[in-house]
């Protein structure tokens, strides 16, 4: 019988510590150097590019400074109230945003700006691109813009390890190997298999290897 491990685990925090900036050093650094009064800015790129992430690592810089954000992605329904003690508006998955959300998401911008807020949003694709209603889609894209680009090869590897360790497992070249050329490179999607394959590994009280991982995924069939 196989034992079932308790869901023990604590997501790392998003923070600009843990974030591998890459061929992002240009939008890190703007955002770490963000204040009131800044014009928005929009960032934009493939999943697991680490669009969220940065979103995220710039809410909680905020918040440790003792300063209040609010949050919203395609994933709260509408409508979205506003708060006064805010001093940042992050909105994630724009391009995913539907008609309510986009009337709310406008709401956002126009009480922002009468306050000073800063707004910073993120999507997959650039403000041009963005199939939403124009008001919308203008003041996303009149700041600053960056592209967000994924990681290479190198900071995957790193990023995994950093991870791996934090998670105190051990994971060899071997694995990291079949990781990175049976699955695509997306961080976001690596970590995930990351995530079951220490569940597996706990579950099945054995270390992790190349042979492990091919069971873990033939059970799941997708060997």
């Amino acid at each position: 019988m196989r034992q079932i491990p308790l869901a023990i685990g604590v997501e790392a925090a998003h923070t600009f510590d843990n974030h591998l900036p890459g061929g992002n050093a240009l939008a890190v650094a703007h955002l770490k150097a963000l204040t009131a009064q800044a014009a928005p800015v929009y960032l934009w790129g493939g999943s697991g590019s680490g669009k969220t992430h940065l979103l995220r690592a710039l809410v909680q810089r905020f918040e440790a400074r003792g300063m209040h954000a609010g949050w919203f992605s395609a994933s709260d329904r509408a409508p979205w109230a506003y708060k006064d003690d805010w001093a940042l508006i992050a909105i994630d998955s724009c391009d995913a945003l539907d008609a309510d959300q986009q009337h709310a998401a406008f709401a956002l911008f126009v009480e922002s700006a009468t306050r000073g807020v800063p707004v910073v949003a993120a999507g997959r694709v650039p403000p041009v691109d963005l199939p939403l209603r124009e008001d919308l889609r203008t003041r996303l894209g009149w700041g600053h813009v960056f592209a967000i680009q994924p990681l290479g090869e190198p900071e995957v590897r790193a990023a995994l390890r950093r991870e791996a360790d934090r998670r105190g497992v051990f994971l060899s070249d071997e694995v990291m190997d079949y990781l990175l050329t049976r699955f695509a490179r997306d961080l976001k999607h690596l970590m995930s298999q990351l995530d079951r394959l220490d569940e597996y590994s706990l579950a099945t009280k054995r270390a992790i290897t190349v042979p492990l991982l091919k069971q873990m995924l033939a059970e799941e069939g997708a060997a």
